[in-house]
C-alpha cells in the first residue's frame, strides 16, 4: 500500500479528533455549535468517500450484483441523515454506517494480496477512532 495513502488516511483523523476535543472541552476557537456541525458535516463527507472504493471496483471488476448499489449508500445515508435527523441521531447513524461499510469491505472489497493486511489494519484503526469520536460527540449532546 502506498505510504502516501497511509499518511493521508491518518491525517484524515485530525478533523474528527480536533473538532471532538473542541466540542467536548468547549474551547472558544469556534463556538460549540459550529464545531459540532463541522464535525457532522465532515463525517458525512468522509463516509461518502468509502462508497467510491466500491463504485470503482463495481465498474472495473464487478464482484457481485449489489456492489454498485452499496457504493451509493454511504453518500445517500450521510446526506439523508444531515437533512432529516437531529445531530445526536445523525452522529449515531454515521457511526453505525462506518462500522457497516468496514464489515462490507472485509467481505466484498478485492484488494491485491500485498495490500490486504495493511489496508485492513489501517481501516480498523481509523474506523475505531472515528466511532470513538462519534460516541464522545453523542455523549456531549
Amino acid at each position: 500500500m502506498p505510504k502516501q495513502a497511509t499518511i493521508l488516511g491518518y491525517l484524515g483523523l485530525i478533523p474528527f479528533i480536533s473538532l471532538m476535543i473542541h466540542t467536548v472541552l468547549e474551547l472558544t476557537i469556534l463556538n460549540t455549535v459550529q464545531a459540532s456541525m463541522a464535525f457532522v458535516q465532515y463525517s458525512a463527507i468522509i463516509l461518502s468517500f468509502f462508497g467510491g472504493v466500491h463504485w470503482y471496483q463495481a465498474l472495473t471488476e464487478p464482484k457481485n450484483g449489489h456492489q454498485v448499489y452499496v457504493a451509493m449508500l454511504p453518500s445517500i445515508i450521510g446526506w439523508v441523515a444531515l437533512l432529516i435527523f437531529n445531530q445526536k441521531i445523525t452522529l449515531f447513524v454515521l457511526s453505525v454506517s462506518y462500522l457497516l461499510i468496514l464489515m462490507y469491505d472485509k467481505y466484498y472489497l478485492s484488494l491485491p494480496k500485498d495490500m490486504v493486511i495493511h489496508y485492513t489494519k489501517m481501516r480498523l484503526i481509523l474506523t475505531s477512532v472515528v466511532i470513538f469520536t462519534h460516541m464522545m460527540m453523542i455523549l456531549k449532546h
